[in-house]
C-alpha cells in the first residue's frame, strides 16, 4: 500500500507540554495536518521558571514566536558561578555569543511561554482529557487508545508526554526514570532586589542555588541539595528549612527564599532517563523528555525538545511517503546530539552537587583557570553552533 502524501497524512501528537505543542506549531507552519492529545482537562504550566538557550531561541525563530517570546521574558547577558561567599567561580558572556551567532538567551516563566505558542495554535487542533495509554499498529496508519476507551487514528503518531510516557514504557520496559541523587525546590518571587541580565549559580556544601530574572519583574530561582530518593524529611521542607539551610550563602540568596509564598514553592527529585538506543519505532516516534529526559543543568531539556519538534516537522515535510524510514533517520540524526546532553548534565549535576570540602577546593580551582575560549567552545558544542 502506498503512503499517503503530506497533504493526506495526519500525525497524533501526544502531549501538550512544550515539545507537543513546538511540534504542533511546526506542523501547523508546513501545513500537515495533526492533532494534539493531552492528559490533563487544561493544558497550563508546570513549574516555574525556565531558560531558553540560542538553540531553543532558534527554533523559534523559524516558528515566527521568538519576538513574542523575548517580550514576554528577560533576555540573559551572562551565566555566573559562585562559591558560597559570592567569589566567582566561572563566567559566560552570553552577549558575546549572540553577536557572535545572532543567538539570545532568554529566561522566561513557563505558563507565559506556554500562552505563547498555545495561542499560535489552532484551537480545534488540541484536544484535551485524553490520556494515551496503548497504541496498535495497522498498513497505513496507527490507533491510538486512551485510558477513557476511546481511541484516534493517524498515520504515524509522535510521543511528547514526558518522562513517565505511558507509550514508551509500552516500548521500552526497562527504561524507567533514573534519580539523580538530589532533590530541589522552586520558586517565583517578585524582583525587589533589581536583578538584571545575570543567570546566577551558588555551589556550596549545603547545596547548590541558581536565580535568573524572568520577566514581569520576578525573578525564578531553583534550590538542589542532596538527599535520598523521595526522602520524606526533604518533602517537609518550607521556606523557612529552606531559608535555614542556605543562610550563609551570599545575598540575595537568603531573601529571595524567604520572600516566597509558600504556596509558589514546588519540590521533586531531580530525575533523567539513562539514554537509550532508539527514538523510531515504526509508525512510533519519541521525542522530548519521552525519549532523552535529562537533568537540567545544562539548561537544555526543553531546548533540545524544541530542536526535535521542528526537525521531526522537516523530516516529515521532506519525506512524507514513507514515515517509518523518515522516522529512522530522525533517530540517525538525533541520537548522538541528544546522548551527549544527557551525559555530560549528569556529570555536571555530579560536579555541581560535591559536599566534601577538600573536592569543592579543588574544583573550584580548576573552574577558575579554564581558559575563556574553552568555555565557549564547550558552550557552543552544547547549542549545536
Amino acid at each position: 500500500m502506498k503512503a499517503p502524501d503530506v497533504m493526506k497524512n495526519r500525525i497524533l501528537i501526544i502531549g501538550g507540554g512544550i515539545a507537543g505543542l513546538t511540534t504542533a506549531l511546526a506542523l501547523q507552519q508546513k501545513n500537515i495536518d495533526f492533532r494534539v492529545f493531552e492528559a490533563v482537562d487544561k493544558i497550563r504550566a508546570v513549574g516555574a521558571g525556565i531558560t531558553l538557550a540560542g538553540n531553543a531561541m532558534r527554533v523559534l525563530k523559524e516558528l515566527g514566536i521568538a519576538d513574542e517570546v523575548k517580550r514576554q521574558g528577560h533576555l540573559i547577558s551572562s551565566m555566573i558561578i559562585e562559591d558560597e561567599k559570592g567569589m566567582q567561580i566561572s563566567i559566560m558572556d552570553a552577549e558575546k555569543l549572540s553577536r557572535k551567532h545572532g543567538l539570545d538567551n532568554v529566561a522566561i516563566h513557563r505558563a507565559e511561554l506556554h500562552q505563547v505558542l498555545l495561542k499560535n495554535i489552532a484551537n480545534d487542533k488540541i484536544v484535551t482529557n485524553k490520556k494515551a495509554i496503548d497504541f496498535e499498529e495497522h498498513p497505513g496508519g496507527i490507533t491510538i487508545h486512551f485510558d477513557d476507551g476511546s481511541q484516534a487514528e493517524g498515520t504515524a503518531a509522535i510521543i511528547a508526554d514526558g518522562i513517565h510516557s505511558s507509550i514508551r514504557k509500552k516500548l521500552l520496559p526497562q527504561s524507567t526514570p533514573r534519580y539523580s541523587g538530589y532533590t530541589c525546590w522552586r520558586g517565583v518571587v517578585e524582583n525587589k532586589w533589581h536583578l538584571k541580565q545575570h543567570a546566577v549559580e551558588t555551589w556550596g556544601v549545603n547545596g547548590r542555588f541558581g536565580y535568573v530574572p524572568i520577566g514581569n519583574n520576578q525573578v525564578y530561582w531553583f534550590a538542589c541539595k542532596n538527599a535520598p530518593y523521595n526522602d520524606q524529611a526533604m518533602s517537609k521542607f518550607k521556606t523557612k528549612e529552606l531559608a535555614n539551610n542556605f543562610r550563609n550563602y551570599s545575598s540575595p540568596i537568603p531573601q529571595l527564599i524567604e520572600n516566597t509564598y509558600e504556596r509558589n514553592l514546588i519540590w521533586s527529585d531531580i530525575v533523567d532517563i539513562k539514554p537509550i538506543s532508539n527514538f523510531a519505532y515504526s509508525r512510533i516516534l519519541l521525542i522530548g523528555d519521552a525519549a532523552h529526559a535529562t537533568t537540567p543543568n545544562l539548561g537544555q531539556g526543553a531546548c533540545i525538545a524544541m530542536e526535535d519538534a521542528i526537525q521531526a516537522a522537516s523530516a516529515i515535510w521532506n519525506q512524507p511517503d514513507n514515515l517509518i524510514d523518515t522516522f529512522r533517520r530522525f533517530q540517525q540524526k538525533r541520537i548522538a546530539r541528544t546522548h551527549f546532553i544527557v551525559n555530560t548534565s549528569y556529570w555536571l549535576g555530579k560536579l555541581a552537587q560535591l559536599e566534601n570540602k577538600l573536592l569543592i577546593k579543588v574544583r573550584n580551582s580548576l573552574f577558575r583557570v579554564i581558559p575563556t575560549w574553552v568555555n565557549e567552545k564547550q558552550v557552543e558544542k552544547v547549542l549545536d553552533i
